[in-house]
């Protein structure tokens, strides 16, 4: 295939580059950087719907690595650029990285470009920096599944590279990832040919529901500018997710006048009721091709054993890659919680029916002769990793829905135990993924920019 072939041959150019080798060899040398941060980052909370402190803390961190526009944007989100025209680092960015590049080199390369483009596209020097241009996101999110309370303190393994803590992997891991891609292009000096903004995004994880990166591609001023993005999701190192799971979420509640059980007897039960629907529910007919699963993840309502009671709830989780499954299954749904409250509500015991959708993550898929994927192939080849394309709801459902070509991509290393008390992570072999990671977002800031219109000065 000619593109896979091109891809292939721009990647062994820029794996040439000094500056990339520059960047390599911080990554090499910096590991134990890369644990310090993510254990001091694990250790503050971040639960859904409170991630400011942790947010805060990698503003500091982007300061310190001499990004421009730091800032938290109206989401919550903590964003950072490195821009086309950005100065080379100063001495010793947070006496961590030095400043032994001593040129600025931009990474720029023959590639192809569509027969219309008589030469590579330059963004005019008039334009304003961070203004107008494209750019290419490079993201991680901040939150945990974990409630504020939760104990996280990283415990250390004495024996083994392995350290503990709820969120070390999901996504401590990620977030490192992106401060390492962040301090090696700095320390090397490569100034990218468009900017790169750098997200440490709010409500990935549960009931956050995508919040960060919606507003990011729905509200933000990066709206239409983002022109592809890279998530960085967890550990591993072959992993790319391409196919975005879709999913509907549900708090369903059912109202009734409540009593006494003994005095109120007959008056109708909420609990009763929602667990009769449940049980429908789960003798649903559900489609195995494409599949399609539905989980009940929360059931809640009652004060005391002698009580009926006023309501009660449960939280609903369907998923599928198919869009026009998950809407046919919550209309089955709908209408079986329906029918029930409206066969035992009566005039003299009235109950209520309410359906909250409380999350809605969009199914999507990145084509199979997506130039990113070209890419993500090239550098695998040249990195000697495995492909393994795999279907996932991550960050990046947003953009892949839009159209926007995206991956979710691991941040190296092992973990387990994810999203349990015992998560853990290894970070033994991080380092391959973060060249994984840099090759591919090097030669998509390339790309990018080549097929920008030229204009005359």
């Amino acid at each position: 295939m000619p593109a896979t072939v091109n891809a292939q041959r721009r990647i062994a150019r820029l794996a040439t580059l000094t500056a990339v080798h520059r960047a390599f060899h911080w990554l090499h040398l910096h590991q134990p950087q890369l644990r310090q941060w993510q254990l001091e980052l694990v250790r503050i909370p971040a639960p859904p719907f409170g991630e400011s402190a942790r947010a805060a803390w990698f503003l500091d961190r982007f300061r310190d690595l001499g990004l421009t526009n730091i800032h938290l944007d109206d989401a919550g989100n903590a964003l950072a650029e490195l821009q086309p025209d950005a100065t080379p680092a100063s001495p010793p960015i947070n006496n961590v990285i030095s400043a032994e590049a001593a040129d600025s080199l931009t990474v720029r390369r023959e590639v192809e470009r569509p027969p219309y483009f008589a030469q590579p596209a330059i963004a005019s020097s008039n334009s304003q920096p961070g203004e107008t241009r494209p750019c290419i996101l490079l993201s991680a999110h901040l939150d945990t599944v974990f409630p504020a309370d939760t104990p996280i303190d990283p415990i250390e393994a004495p024996d083994s590279p392995r350290i503990f803590a709820p969120g070390i992997c999901d996504n401590a891991a990620g977030l490192t990832a992106l401060l390492a891609i962040a301090a090696a292009l700095r320390h090397a000096n490569i100034t990218p040919p468009i900017p790169i903004l750098f997200a440490a995004n709010v409500g990935e994880e549960g009931e956050g529901d995508l919040r960060g990166m919606r507003h990011l591609f729905e509200r933000g001023p990066y709206r239409t500018r983002i022109a592809a993005a890279l998530v960085l999701e967890g550990g591993g190192t072959s992993a790319a997710i391409t196919r975005a799971l879709g999913s509907l979420r549900f708090r369903v509640t059912i109202t009734g006048p409540g009593g006494h059980s003994w005095a109120d007897a007959g008056t109708p039960n909420p609990i009763l009721l929602l667990s009769r629907a449940l049980a429908q529910i789960s003798n649903m007919n559900l489609p195995t091709d494409p599949l399609l699963t539905l989980n009940v993840g929360h059931i809640s309502g009652g004060t005391s054993i002698n009580s009926i009671p006023e309501s009660a709830s449960a939280l609903l989780d369907l998923r599928s890659t198919d869009p026009t499954q998950l809407v046919s299954a919550a209309t089955e749904v709908h209408q079986i919680f329906d029918d029930i409250v409206t066969t035992h509500s009566t005039t003299n015991t009235p109950l209520k029916l309410h359906i909250e959708t409380i999350g809605n993550r969009p199914a999507a898929t990145l084509p199979d002769d997506s130039p990113i994927l070209h890419t993500l192939r090239a550098v695998d080849r040249h990195l000697v990793l495995r492909t393994e394309l795999r279907l996932g709801s991550t960050d990046a459902n947003i953009p892949l829905y839009r159209g926007i070509p995206a991956l979710a991509l691991g941040s190296g290393g092992t973990g387990g135990g994810i999203h349990t008390l015992q998560e853990w992570y290894d970070p033994t072999g991080r380092e391959a993924a973060l060249r994984r990671i840099l090759l591919t977002l090097l030669d998509t800031l390339q790309t990018t920019a080549d097929q920008l219109p030229v204009h005359e000065d």
